[in-house]
């Protein structure tokens, strides 16, 4: 009955995790929402406020499906402010979020057949897309013991003749790890050597903890501009998630593409959202520096919380709001499984977290602490709670 690309897509574990929170919720149960992979900030003032001015001014007809000119240039200041780097408006186009920037690419790059290396663990959204598109993912492990560090040798390792470009993700979701920038260099120079594109999800960019160099634009521009997607975002950094604006950095050939596919789906993106968009990416970037402060406090709180359970073993994010947790010590022969494991928290306790099975990395969960602080203490103490009746910490003491 359905075209035959849905056979290799699985549905979002993210979305269901969402879906089965909210409907304990409406059954009048009182669930800690670990799953959420946004925000929990307003939106600045400053963004608002011009929402609310282009909706006063009648600014609420098409734009151009690329975006209005105003943005583009925003986000090439941005992006020369941020990253010392040059851009034209020509090499930007505005999408409805991070995830359609993706999407984006996949559409106008990928044929049946064609391999795309990540990394793993991975936001899930990645190699669905390229599996929608008839192209084969091609997964590199990382590992909790090297910090879920991305090496090059094994992003190289994994390049064959029909490798068609190679997709990065930093900070990562779900790990929070970075990719260091000469492990970018190494990569950008093998793909360049090879004709191979380089797509960074750079969504989380401005959740980074500590200063450590993550130049991206730059590194890649330097070495490989002409095979360079970048993928960006407003709603991680300005809380902006409902908003559903994202950007694609790209040369001015492959963008006048993205252009072509976006004219024939979604056209332009809200022309209110693109006004808010330019006031947050031009405006005081203050409320960016006040939310990574807060992740701050609350990943090192909720960090401390749980791995004082000896079951439970994390290693602290570098960047982005989620831990992901190994669990693999608190798995029973009635919760065999991490999948298991969520879904009787959510069930006994009410704490929703996403389950490793959906970034293909079985014997964790993702939790996100994108929430309040009195939130996570009370996850944490039911997290804890239902540990305990897996394995005892004191029996392993």
């Amino acid at each position: 009955m359905f075209a035959d690309r849905l056979a290799r897509v699985s549905g979002s574990g993210t979305l269901k995790v969402a879906a089965e929170a909210e409907r304990l919720r409406r059954a009048g149960h009182n669930v800690v929402d670990f799953g959420a992979g946004e925000p929990d900030f307003p939106t600045p003032e400053h963004a608002k406020a011009a929402a609310k001015a282009a909706i006063d001014a009648n600014f609420t007809r098409y734009t151009a499906a690329a975006g209005i000119l105003e943005l583009r240039e925003a986000i090439c200041a941005r992006y020369k402010t941020d990253y010392g780097v040059d851009i034209t408006p020509g090499e930007v186009l505005v999408t409805n979020g991070g995830k359609q920037a993706l999407f984006n690419a996949a559409l106008a790059l990928f044929n049946a057949g064609d391999e795309v290396i990540t990394h793993a663990p991975y936001w899930p959204t990645i190699p669905e897309q390229i599996k929608l598109v008839g192209a084969e993912p091609v997964i590199v492990q990382t590992r909790s013991d090297d910090g879920f560090a991305v090496h090059a040798e094994a992003i190289v390792a994994a390049i064959t003749p029909k490798t068609k470009a190679i997709v990065i993700n930093s900070p990562a979701n779900p790990t929070g790890a970075l990719v260091d920038e000469d492990t970018l260099r190494t990569i950008a120079d093998a793909a360049a050597a090879r004709g191979i594109w380089v797509i960074v999800d750079l969504c989380y960019e401005k959740l980074i903890y500590e200063p450590v160099p993550h130049n991206f634009p730059r590194v890649l521009f330097e070495r490989h501009r002409d095979r360079t997607v970048i993928a960006g975002s407003a709603s991680k950094a300005y809380a902006m998630t409902g908003w559903r604006c994202g950007w694609t950095i790209a040369p001015a050939a492959l963008t006048s593409a993205f252009n072509t596919i976006q004219g024939h789906s979604t056209s332009n993106v809200t022309s209110i959202t693109q006004r808010a968009a330019v006031a947050a990416l031009n405006g005081p970037q203050e409320p960016v520096t006040q939310m990574l402060e807060e992740y701050r406090r609350r990943r090192d709180a909720i960090h401390g919380w749980l791995t004082a359970h000896p079951g439970i073993k994390c290693v602290k994010p570098k960047g982005a709001f989620y831990l992901f947790p190994d669990i693999s010590g608190l798995l029973t022969k009635a919760v065999p499984t991490s999948a298991d494991f969520s879904q009787a928290l959510i069930e006994q306790e009410h704490v929703a977290v996403t389950p490793g099975e959906a970034f293909d990395a079985p014997g964790y969960v993702r939790i996100s602490y994108a929430t309040s602080m009195e939130q996570l203490r009370e996850g944490a103490t039911r997290l804890l709670r239902f540990a305990e009746t897996l394995q005892p910490a004191k029996a392993e003491r």
